[in-house]
Formats: C-alpha cells, sequence, structure tokens
C-alpha cells in the first residue's frame, strides 16, 4: 500500500474509530482510477453492518476562474447560458452585512459587482440563487429574505414576501430551487429579517422550509431544522429534497402540490466527522445528486434512491454550492477557502433547470 491509500481508508472510514478493528494499511489498494478495493472480506462484512456504502473516489482536474470573493455562493446561468451570477455574501462595511451579487465574464474571467441589495439602512446576506423564465433572478437572502434581481439593470431588486400565508414574519432564507411549474421552494435557517438581530439555527433547531407559489404566496412548510441549507427537486417534481448541515443529512418529502408537502424521511447520510455538512446540490442528467459536503474537501454523489455511489475531491476543504452550465458537462463550484470559483467536467449534463425548461 501507499500513503494515500492510507488517506483513503482515513476519509472513507471514518465511523470505524470506535470499532476494535486493525485495518492494515496494505491490504486498500487505491488505483489510478480512483477506484477503492477491498482484498480483506473482514472489512466489508463490517461496512455491511455498519450500512456504510464503499463510494468509489474520482479526482477530476479543477479550473479557478476568480477568487477573493467573500463567501463564495449561489453560482447560476440565465437563459441559455448567456449570463453568470453568484454572490458574496461575506462582504462587510464597517462591520455591517453587505453583500453583493457579482456578474462574472466567463470569457475573460472579469468581476463585476451587480447589485447590493439593502431595506432601510440594512445591507443584505446573499447566499442562493435561481433564474426564472424571463431571466431575472431569484436571491435567497440570510437578513432580507426572498429577492427578485432584474439582470437588465445594476441596483434593480424587489423584496418578495415579509409575512407568510399566516401573517408570521418570513425568516432569513440560504437557498431555493424552482420545479418545472414555476412554484419555488427555500430553506431558511435564520431568524427575523433586518433589523431584527442576526440569528442562525446552527445549535438551536428553528430552520425552517418555505413554498413560494407563482400567485405570490409564501407558505411556512416545517420548522425545526438546525441549519436548512440546500435544496433541490427531483425532475418528476415528486420529490424535495433539504440538506441539514450539522446533522449531515438529506430529507426527502413526497410533493403533493404547490405548498404542499408530506412523508418526512431521512433520504441520505453525508460522511465525515468534521465541522461542517451538506451545503448547495445540484442533479445531473442522470437523477444523481451532487452535494456540497462543507468541510470535508468532497463532493458527494447519490443515486437517485439516495445511496452514497461516489465522491469528488476537491483542491479546497470547503466547496459551498454547485451548479451546471447549460447543456453541458461542466460543474461549477463555489468555495469557502480561497473564495473562489471553479468548474471541472463531470460525468454527463445536468439536469434542465426551471429557466431553460421548454
Amino acid at each position: 500500500g501507499t500513503e494515500d491509500a492510507g488517506e483513503c481508508v482515513t476519509r472513507q472510514n471514518a465511523g470505524f474509530r470506535n470499532h476494535d478493528v486493525k485495518i492494515q494499511r496494505r491490504r486498500l489498494v487505491c488505483f489510478p482510477s480512483s477506484t477503492i478495493i477491498t482484498i480483506d472480506p473482514t472489512f466489508s462484512k463490517i461496512c455491511k453492518k455498519s450500512s456504510i456504502a464503499m463510494a468509489s473516489v474520482s479526482q477530476p482536474i479543477f479550473n479557478k476562474i476568480a477568487h477573493k470573493l467573500d463567501g463564495a455562493e449561489g453560482p447560476v446561468f440565465t437563459r441559455g447560458g448567456r449570463n453568470f451570477f453568484m454572490v458574496a455574501p461575506e462582504v462587510e462595511v464597517e462591520g455591517k452585512a453587505a453583500g453583493e451579487i457579482l456578474r462574472i465574464d466567463l470569457k475573460t474571467n472579469r468581476v463585476e459587482t451587480w447589485c447590493r441589495p439593502a431595506s432601510e439602512g440594512e445591507g443584505g446576506i446573499p447566499a442562493g440563487c435561481q433564474c426564472d423564465k424571463d431571466d431575472n433572478i431569484w436571491i435567497a437572502d440570510m437578513r432580507l429574505g426572498l429577492l427578485k434581481v432584474s439582470t437588465e439593470e445594476k441596483e434593480q431588486f424587489a423584496q418578495m414576501a415579509l409575512k407568510d400565508s399566516t401573517g408570521k414574519a418570513v425568516q432569513g432564507c440560504n437557498d431555493l430551487a424552482f420545479d418545472s411549474t414555476g412554484t419555488l421552494w427555500l430553506t431558511a435557517p435564520a431568524g427575523a429579517l433586518a433589523p431584527e438581530p442576526y440569528t442562525r439555527s446552527m445549535e438551536e433547531p428553528f430552520g425552517s422550509i418555505y413554498c413560494y407559489t407563482k400567485e405570490g404566496e409564501m407558505i411556512l412548510l416545517e420548522t425545526g431544522f438546525r441549519f436548512s441549507n440546500g435544496i433541490a427537486v427531483t425532475r418528476d417534481d415528486k420529490t424535495l429534497i433539504v440538506a441539514e448541515t450539522p446533522t449531515k443529512s438529506l430529507w426527502a418529502y413526497d410533493i403533493e402540490g404547490p405548498g404542499k408537502i408530506s412523508n418526512k424521511r431521512l433520504w441520505g447520510k453525508l460522511p465525515g466527522d468534521h465541522e461542517g455538512g451538506p451545503d448547495g446540490m445540484d442533479f445531473d442528467d442522470q437523477g444523481r445528486l451532487i452535494v456540497a459536503n462543507w468541510g470535508s474537501w468532497h463532493l458527494e454523489v447519490f443515486s437517485p434512491s439516495g445511496e452514497h455511489v461516489k465522491r469528488v475531491r476537491c483542491p479546497f476543504r470547503c466547496p459551498s454550492n454547485v451548479h451546471f452550465a447549460p447543456g453541458s458537462t461542466k460543474l461549477f463550484v463555489t468555495e469557502h477557502e480561497y473564495h473562489a470559483l471553479w468548474y471541472f467536467d463531470w460525468e454527463c449534463c445536468g439536469q434542465v433547470q426551471y429557466c431553460d425548461q421548454q
């Protein structure tokens, strides 16, 4: 075996630390393809008993586009891939939140500040982005809630919902996803919107999920999460996937219609005992969910049934979000070590986004 093989044992199987089992490094071989093969049958028996999947590991070539984008998050393309936007949520001015929405020219790598959302003197913390069929960028903001940003003119945005359907104040939002009907699904791990004090649900489980209907109604679906984070909808609009970061859990719900979900269940679990867990996510066109595992050096790949099937090794520790270029195998990744935007070539194209659906 090699030192690299030893590292594979440590990272893939941190859950074995409580087992009185000694596995010699020479019994695990990492081939150039990054496929892991176990030689000792005892190892496989332990894996099966512990319900730990032996996911293969790939290490593609990552290409860096831009860096020093404070809190790099929310990569998104407008229709047909004509423009690319993302957010820098950790920008501050005089110690106060002043997050920015950025436009990046992917031909020249030029970064341009497009919008600095604020309300009543309080700056935003924009975190997630999606594009609609009119080329508006919808933003999940931790301090300002749900925003709609014009891509035609700079600094043009609107705060879309301050109250939910019951009249209760909306919480700060982190990520969002359209289904094929144009209904918007959101996570909300923060407390009350600005100017109230900024709180997050990392310890106390008050994180929530919402649905914003085409009629403009914000519906609270469920609360009680420890930092509800990434969110995704399956291609058939039947299943909603929600990330809960500190517990390293992916929760699934059946979608019964706009604002209606049922049958909450644990759909997937991310590996590792690091500080962090599931962040942003995106489906490929084979129905596999690619999840940024913040703090782990990896993206995690799950089958359509929630089986952990692959790990993608990153050249940075804290991947924060992923998004496919339209009709392309290029997967764009944001991260919090260099606060940078990268891309690499995945095995297939991404699931068609709402803005590009016919």
